[in-house]
């Protein structure tokens, strides 16, 4: 099976490459789990404005669905006062690298930041690509809406 790349896919830039360290730098600074445990704390998320400030994040796992890093970032990012995101970024601990956002990730994303950039695994390499190529057909929230 071949895997056919978003179409606003980029290779990565220095900028991205800094932001991925910032989210590995957080998940290694916190995690809560060894090498083979499972933990509260696994994976780090970075969040880059457009005014280039980075906002960090980690995942809060519990069995009912705690948030995703990639969420805890955004609402820093907001708390922080940052409403016009470029990019974003997820890595999990003990150097699992990059890591691409869940379904539930790539909803909230197309909704609320639809041309933020999301850094992920690409078959050759990490790449970047706008969230709302991540979800194509995806639901439309904004229709629903009254």
């Amino acid at each position: 099976m071949s895997i056919t790349l978003p179409p606003s896919a980029t290779p990565l830039t220095d900028e991205d490459q800094a932001l991925i360290e910032a989210a590995r730098r957080t998940i290694d600074a916190v995690t809560d789990a060894g090498p083979d445990e499972d933990g509260v704390h696994t994976m780090g998320a970075a969040v880059r404005a457009a005014d280039g400030r980075i906002f960090t994040g980690v995942n809060i796992y519990h069995f009912t669905g705690g948030p995703c890093a990639e969420l805890v970032a955004l609402g820093a990012a907001r708390a922080g006062g940052a409403t016009d995101l470029s990019h974003v970024v997820a890595v999990g601990n003990h150097g699992r690298g990059v890591k691409s956002p869940c379904g539930r990730d790539r909803q909230i994303l197309a909704d609320y930041h639809p041309h933020v950039r999301v850094i992920l695994p690409g078959p050759d390499g990490l790449i970047s690509a706008r969230a709302t190529d991540l979800l194509p057909f995806a639901f439309d929230h904004s229709a629903e809406q009254i």
